[in-house]
C-alpha cells in the first residue's frame, strides 16, 4: 500500500512538471519569438518560410530548440545535471 502512494505521488510530481514546462515553453516560446522579430524588423520571417526560404526556416528552429533547452534547464535543474 506504501508503495502504491509512493507511486501515485511520483506520477503527479511528474504531470505537475509537464504541466509546468508545456506552460512555461508556451509563454517563453512566444516572447523568445517577439523578441527575435523585434531584432530583424525588415525581414518578415512567416513570410519567408512561406516562400520556401529554408534559410529562415532553420533559423527560427534553432530558436525554438534553444529556448526549449532554456526552459527545461530552468524548469528542472537537477534533471540537467
Amino acid at each position: 500500500m506504501e508503495y502504491l502512494r509512493f507511486l501515485l505521488v511520483q506520477y503527479a510530481v511528474t504531470v505537475g512538471w509537464a504541466i509546468a514546462g508545456a506552460v512555461s515553453m508556451g509563454i517563453g516560446l512566444g516572447v523568445a519569438l517577439k523578441i527575435f522579430t523585434l531584432l530583424t524588423p525588415k525581414l518578415d520571417e512567416m513570410e519567408e518560410i512561406r516562400k520556401g526560404n529554408i534559410a529562415v526556416a532553420i533559423v527560427l528552429a534553432a530558436v525554438v530548440l534553444a529556448m526549449a533547452v532554456v526552459v527545461a534547464v530552468m524548469v528542472m535543474p537537477e534533471a540537467m545535471k
